[in-house]
């Protein structure tokens, strides 16, 4: 059993709000001045790690817990300060520029937004991104082989090729596909774009259904599921935010919705080839090790991507019972029934 089957579920501790929360740690705060992010954990014998996560939902609060036990497995003393910018990109400025003025020695970006936040307040901290799907395209880097700058991370790049394939099999008669996403969140127009070329392939049709807010989920989903055969939502923070509004519609209606990521299928969706957000946390978590014990520079280490055999194979029973879909063959080609999770 790997750490993500272990412990994938169990974070629930403090993510809400903008306050920051404990971890048996203390805050970031500190007399260090502004913007060098470095002589602290000299003086103190502990380092300062910010930690930006962009918004509450089961993926970044696994990527969270990922990062937080990679610092706990290395042994490395730290005081780590949690804030949560509930999708809020002004709170995302204000925290990042706190973490800089307080002289954080490493901070961690989750999402793309934090991550563009944080690259705002500071060329000089060392940041570590997690759960960005194109660190290049987002403009966070020179490239993802050689990020050139401060930041540096793991990528949740998307197996889309596989979910769209997924789609196929278990909605073989799918005509039209509706492509449900925010169009403030960059990373998701790659993934969509992904995904239109892929059912393009297939011959099958598709149309976007967007969003800019939260605000606006509502009456969208309530429009496409009248449309579509089908729903496919990418891990798109806002979309994923709201999971449990959207399968609910969705399933309603009796329409299925293929995901992202596993914590929209928990939601309520029907199934996913999944990134494993835990794991993509550790393995940020253990850059951020090499970035603080051996001073390795972010600027020479590549974008970390998952392969497609990390990726995890899911479904919700309880949702293909209501909608009337058969995933039988999920369950016989290994995959995980999260309904009860």
């Amino acid at each position: 059993m790997n750490r993500f089957e272990l412990t994938r579920r169990s974070f629930t501790a403090g993510i809400l709000g903008t306050g920051a929360i404990a971890l048996g740690l203390a805050g970031c705060s500190g007399e260090q001045g502004a913007g060098s992010g470095s002589g602290s954990a000299a003086a103190s014998g502990s380092y300062r790690i910010g930690v930006l996560q962009l918004t509450q939902h089961a993926a970044l609060d696994a990527a969270n817990e990922g990062f937080i036990a990679a610092l706990d497995e290395a042994g490395i003393d730290y005081e780590a300060d949690q804030q949560n910018a509930s999708n809020d990109q002004n709170a995302c400025q204000t925290i990042a520029q706190t973490f800089v003025n307080d002289g954080c020695d490493l901070i961690l970006a989750i999402a793309t937004p934090a991550a563009q936040a944080v690259l705002g307040a500071t060329q000089d901290i060392p940041v570590v991104g997690t759960a960005i799907t194109d660190f290049a395209a987002s403009g966070l880097v020179d490239s993802n082989d050689a990020p050139g700058g401060n930041l540096t991370g793991t990528s949740d790049m998307n197996p889309v090729e596989d979910q769209i394939a997924l789609l196929q099999q278990l909605i073989p008669d799918a005509g039209t596909v509706g492509l449900l996403f925010c169009t403030a969140e960059s990373n998701s127009e790659i993934q969509i774009e992904m995904a239109e070329e892929a059912l393009d392939a297939a011959g099958i049709g598709h149309e976007r259904f967007t969003v800019s807010s939260s605000n606006e989920i509502q009456s969208v989903v309530e429009t496409m599921v009248g449309q579509v055969d089908v729903v496919y939502a990418p891990t798109d923070n806002t979309i994923a935010a709201a999971m449990t509004q959207v399968a609910s519609i969705a399933n309603a209606a009796g329409v299925p919705t293929i995901c992202g990521e596993v914590g929209m299928v928990e939601a309520g969706g029907l199934a996913s080839v999944s990134i494993n957000y835990y794991e993509l946390g550790y393995r940020a978590g253990e850059m951020a090790v090499e970035i603080l014990t051996e001073g390795v520079d972010p600027a020479e280490m590549p974008i970390e991507t998952m392969d497609a055999e990390d990726c995890d194979l899911v479904y919700n029973q309880a949702t293909a019972d209501e909608i009337g879909i058969d995933v039988s063959a999920l369950a016989d080609d290994g995959g995980e029934d999260v309904s009860a999770a």
